[in-house]
């Protein structure tokens, strides 16, 4: 639905609920999952392996989602920002903790640093990547919801995914890992591939639990937004 610009502020039952079950996914993804490779033995295909983020960074887009859907792109939006400054704010402090003397009879410090040491050449990389990725999930959701007047959720969760995640790891690991000497350039294009068509393949298995966390939310918040008249800048944290 739609409502002019001079209307008050709907107050939702459960935005903020969602809103921070998009911030600790999107930061327990980025921290917690990439200092792990982990291996799987596949059917017909093999050993594969991946870095351990890869299995819950999708969710994040899930989460973008539903809100898109159902609250708006402006909405979403502020959700963005959100994960956005506390991705930056858990940063700074994992890179203030390790840089910080350890005290003599600890004897962790190694271990510390990789798993929270990033450098700041993949943390830069991991904020714009997610910060492009997700405004073009959330932008293409939101139009193609209006083109298709809200029909076929399906297409409009997976295409506006395929969008967002390829920008997503185009920009990632060619402005953290390009000429860095940690990953052959040559490989690069084939970790690019395999990254995108995993996070694309969790957004489609997880496609029956969007259908029901955005049916239940629409019934629970009377809610289900167009956005017709949006004005789609990011730079914006306006609802």
């Amino acid at each position: 639905m739609d409502r002019p610009a001079s209307a008050p502020p709907r107050q939702y039952r459960y935005y903020e609920f969602v809103m921070a079950a998009f911030v600790a996914v999107y930061l327990c993804s980025n921290l917690i999952g990439p200092a792990k490779a982990a291996q799987l033995e596949l059917p017909l295909i093999g050993a594969v392996t991946f870095g351990a983020g890869v299995l819950f960074f999708p969710i994040s887009y899930v989460f973008g989602d539903v809100l898109t859907e159902v609250y708006g792109y402006a909405r979403a939006r502020r959700v963005i920002w959100a994960g956005f400054g506390a991705m930056l704010f858990a940063s700074v402090m994992a890179w203030v903790v390790v840089k910080l003397p350890p005290a003599p009879g600890w004897l962790n410090q190694p271990a510390y640093e990789v798993a929270y040491g990033s450098t700041w050449r993949i943390v830069l990389a991991s904020l714009v990547a997610f910060f492009c990725g997700e405004f073009i999930n959330s932008f293409v959701l939101a139009k193609m919801k209006v083109w298709t007047e809200g029909r076929h959720l399906w297409a409009r969760t997976i295409g506006s995914t395929i969008f967002g995640e390829g920008v997503d790891s185009m920009l990632f690991y060619p402005l953290a890992f390009w000429n860095s000497g940690l990953i052959p350039n040559e490989l690069l294009p084939a970790i690019m591939l395999s990254q995108f068509l995993t996070k694309v393949g969790v957004e489609v298995v997880l496609t029956p639990v969007t259908y029901k966390v955005v049916g239940l939310l629409k019934r629970a918040e009377r809610e289900d937004y167009y956005d017709r008249n949006t004005n789609f800048t990011p730079f914006s944290i306006k609802a």
